[in-house]
């Protein structure tokens, strides 16, 4: 069942996901944020748990789906009626703080009930009012900014904020509105976040991290990789999984030989994903991703940068960092520095698999490597990374040690 679970049915579930987007648009994508620990922590969806517990007979399974589907577009039109209940204006901010407060602490309550406060419910609840400020002409950045400064990280998985905590948030969002003064919050200069992260980086507890992977080299029962990119990449484009296999099997002779790892190295990968005739350049002009909330900078320095970052991946380099710190803090630099126009996140992920694969370790699962995104200015984004990388190398370990055992009697 758990091997089921973490191979056809995810990847029939992501497939699914897919096809929802292409036949109705990206706001279908929260269908799978269920409550508690499901599919994707802490969210407002009732009908829907993961694909071990939600997927049975394909009837009761479709079932699910439309259930999950119709949940989350009634969630999405029930805060809209809320955000327009509130029609605010930042012009006017200074007389109008106190509604500002009152549609806060209201919508921290409405995301309170939906959620039940399980796992994971602050990031919905930081998304909604993120949501709402945006829909009253504060840019996403800066709204995002500000509700993070408000929240302050007070807002805790499976605990329901008290009262005090959640008037002091509503009060102290309100609070740091700022009148337009001229130009739109909108018009306000973008955030760095390549910065952020760089920041967020050197703040990390990197050497604290346990690691899974000081035990030295394994080899699989199955190549966790490939299989899960002919699944969930086959299902999205053939021509896309088969790019990435051939990337893949590049990256396996290259860490057999003990490459260093550079731009370089990434870019003769990054022509079998993409399918272009020469290697991709380095991007000349910022970046976007996550629907441009975040923007990558660029300065005549960001590509030696980024090469001084990938250097660090490697044992004699890592100032005695864990294998798994390594993997993950290589993952995030691709992530944030955004090197190519496209297929950034396929590329983080090859370069994790190389990381690994340079000191003789391959997964025989990966699903947690590549079912979701992190934040560039998230300092616990980066801990959650490396705790995925030791829960697959755990149980590939596991795993492998349990058919030597059974061969052996």
């Amino acid at each position: 069942m758990s091997t089921w679970s973490r191979g056809k049915a995810d990847s029939w579930a992501d497939a699914m996901s897919y096809a929802l987007v292409q036949q109705y648009g990206r706001w279908t994508v929260g269908w799978r944020w269920a409550h508690d620990e499901g599919d994707f922590d802490g969210g407002p969806v009732g009908h829907w748990c993961c694909p071990r517990d939600s997927i049975t007979t394909p009837e009761e399974t479709l079932t699910r789906v439309e259930a999950a589907l119709r949940e989350w577009r009634e969630w999405l039109e029930y805060l809209a009626g809320w955000f327009e209940a509130y029609p605010l204006d930042l012009a006017d901010i200074e007389d109008q703080r106190i509604l500002w407060e009152r549609a806060a602490r209201n919508l921290i309550l409405q995301v309170v009930d939906r959620t039940g406060c399980g796992s994971g419910w602050r990031g919905h609840c930081r998304q909604v009012l993120t949501w709402f400020l945006d829909r009253w002409g504060v840019a996403p950045d800066v709204a995002r900014s500000l509700v993070d400064e408000a929240i302050g990280g007070r807002f805790h998985s499976w605990i329901g904020p008290d009262t005090v905590v959640v008037d002091d948030v509503a009060e102290q969002l309100a609070l740091s509105l700022q009148p337009p003064d001229g130009r739109t919050c909108a018009d306000a200069p973008a955030r760095d976040h390549l910065q952020r992260w760089l920041a967020v980086r050197e703040l990390v507890p990197w050497h604290e991290i346990p690691d899974n992977g000081a035990d030295g080299p394994v080899v699989p029962l199955r190549d966790g990789a490939a299989e899960d990119i002919r699944a969930f990449d086959g299902a999205i484009d053939p021509a896309r999984a088969e790019g990435l296999l051939s990337a893949l099997e590049l990256l396996r002779v290259d860490a057999a030989r003990g490459a260093r790892l550079d731009f370089a190295l990434l870019s003769s990968w990054q022509q079998h994903i993409l399918g272009t005739l020469e290697p991709p350049r380095f991007r000349n002009s910022p970046a976007f991703a996550k629907g441009s909330r975040e923007r990558y900078g660029i300065g005549p320095d960001t590509h030696d940068r980024f090469d001084t970052c990938l250097a660090e991946s490697a044992s004699d380099a890592g100032r005695l960092l864990g294998l798994s710190a390594r993997a993950a803090r290589a993952y995030l630099d691709v992530c944030f520095f955004h090197p190519f126009d496209d297929g950034n996140a396929r590329s983080a992920f090859l370069t994790l698999v190389f990381v690994l694969a340079r000191e003789g370790i391959a997964l025989d699962g990966v699903s947690l490597l590549r079912r979701i995104t992190f934040e560039a200015e998230d300092t616990q984004d980066p801990l959650i990374l490396v705790r995925y990388i030791n829960v697959h190398l755990a149980e590939t370990r596991r795993r492998a040690a349990d058919s030597t055992g059974s061969a052996s009697r």
